[in-house]
């Protein structure tokens, strides 16, 4: 009997010996750490989407193998990326362009809009300023929803707004006469949604994408929002060129509104398991959140000028109309320079995004891009009086290029910078402020517009000057990044531990 146990004992570790040494050979040769050699803040990662995984192992993961996927004690961790994340993603996109059309629906064609509800210019742009103000008081909501619903409940909580709005902004066309008032309340409920998806991206690309693609990921879908404004500049002037095809122009948008909003109530709340060691990260809590944020002087220098320029952009999109038509301009010569702004804007965005995820040469970026928009707003300024469409748009071009670029740039920098922070804050109120800022910016330049006694009559000349003039006060803040305040990369920090490469879909 004794001799029984001690053979068994020997052919017991000599099975540990070679499961040892088999597990050496397949771990590139490098052996399992042990307790003595193991650093607790190293973790071996890889980047697998479900696909590659269910071939390797056979089968979906359970239950069980979704939590073992998380971090423990060092060990090494599988990190899956899932093909269902671009079904949210593009639904996100479909919401930021539909919301963004609805609201710039009037102002591209403000001159007919303001003849088919009997009033003036002036009127139809509070259409596009209630727009943005109904985004402030949503903001609160917009983060408490994305901090503790995440992506999935802010999404549909748009959709549902989107929906509303857009079917009683119809029935005040249909009204007789037609009802500015109805009208005004579902564009104002459209606005309510527009924080739900405008803020969301940087969230889901944390949530359902790596380190290498969430930059790609939020340009996205947060510049999918500037498209829709670039389909309503380039398609409404031809869906209402007289008064009387108003309600139909808002019915046609209000059933492409209604296709894209459907399918939010299908996509998934999260992965089944996390993307990189950063998806594991629980946020602080909002009061803590707010703290860390007051604290942060980087956090400041970057929000004013993001805050002023995405305001600018909102009132020159929204204005765009008035500032040329006195110089002879027709709407849709308008709506074309208007589209250039934005459509080259995505372009460039397109060929930038993906750099930046490679280079995460962030802060270079911005201090490059920032001046270079100041310079286009102030060049800008004697463009219409040229009255040819040439000036305006090879300016416009150039603007949209570097602010298109800067934004995905910017709101993701944002996020490293004021780590742990979860990105729904610095994202949210920086749209904010943008949207804010936006709603002022059109009440001002409006009441800097010439009378019928102006060279040319109604000329915004002044609020050019204006816009010039605020543009180029917040290019110091952008220069004095990484100087003024400690920048750090926290979230590519804890990303980076030894990541052993990545296989996407």
């Amino acid at each position: 009997m004794h001799g029984d146990q001690t053979e068994r004992h020997q052919t017991h570790g000599e099975a540990e010996h070679l499961l040892s040494r088999d597990s050496m050979e397949m771990g590139d040769m490098r052996p399992q750490q042990t307790p003595e050699n193991k650093d607790p803040s190293q973790v071996q990662e890889r980047y697998m989407d479900e696909q590659s995984n269910g071939e390797a192992s056979g089968s979906r993961p359970s239950a069980v193998d979704e939590e073992e996927v998380v971090p423990r004690n060092g060990t090494h961790t599988e990190y899956r990326v899932y093909k269902i994340r671009w079904f949210g993603l593009t639904q996100l996109i479909l919401l930021n362009i539909v919301v963004s059309w609805d609201w710039l629906s009037f102002s591209a064609v403000a001159n007919t809009a303001a003849d088919f509800y009997s009033t003036n210019p002036s009127v139809i742009n509070w259409l596009s300023t209630g727009f943005l103000f109904a985004f402030v008081a949503a903001a609160p909501a917009t983060i408490w929803t994305l901090h503790t619903g995440g992506p999935r409940l802010a999404i549909i909580t748009a959709s549902i707004l989107v929906l509303l709005g857009n079917w009683i902004r119809y029935a005040g066309t249909r009204t007789s006469p037609p009802s500015f008032g109805l009208t005004m309340f579902g564009q104002f409920l459209i606005g309510l949604a527009q924080p739900f998806v405008l803020s969301a991206p940087t969230r889901y690309s944390d949530i359902w994408f790596t380190p290498s693609g969430r930059v790609s990921a939020t340009a996205i879908a947060s510049l999918a929002n500037p498209f829709g404004g670039a389909l309503g500049q380039l398609i409404n002037p031809f869906l209402a060129s007289t008064a009387s095809d108003m309600p139909s122009m808002v019915l046609y948008v209000a059933i492409i509104s209604t296709v894209a909003s459907i399918p939010s109530f299908f996509i998934p709340s999260k992965p089944p398991t996390p993307v990189s060691p950063s998806s594991t990260h629980t946020a602080p809590g909002l009061r803590e959140t707010f703290k860390i944020l007051g604290k942060t002087p980087t956090f400041y220098l970057l929000f004013l000028p993001f805050a002023v320029y995405v305001g600018f952009f909102n009132s020159l999109s929204s204005v765009l109309t008035q500032i040329m038509t006195p110089y002879g301009f027709s709407e849709t010569e308008s709506g074309i320079a208007g589209a250039v702004l934005i459509l080259v804007g995505l372009v460039s965005a397109a060929v930038t995004s993906p750099i930046m995820d490679r280079t995460k040469a962030y802060l270079p970026f911005i201090k490059t891009s920032v001046p270079l928009i100041a310079l286009c707003y102030l060049s800008f300024i004697w463009a219409p009086g040229t009255r040819s469409l040439v000036a305006p748009c090879i300016i416009l071009a150039v603007l949209g290029a570097a602010s298109f670029s800067l934004v995905p740039v910017a709101l993701e920098w944002l996020v490293e910078v004021t780590w742990p922070v979860g990105p729904e804050a610095g994202s949210t109120i920086c749209w904010t402020g943008g949207q804010l800022l936006g709603g002022i910016f059109i009440v001002i330049s409006d009441a800097l517009k010439e009378g019928s006694d102006g060279v040319p009559p109604f000329t915004m000349g002044k609020a050019l000057i204006f816009q010039a003039v605020v543009s180029a006060a917040v290019v110091p803040c952008a220069m004095c990044l990484g100087l003024v305040g400690k920048v750090t990369r926290g979230r590519l920090e804890v990303d980076k531990g030894g990541a052993a490469g990545e296989q996407e879909d």
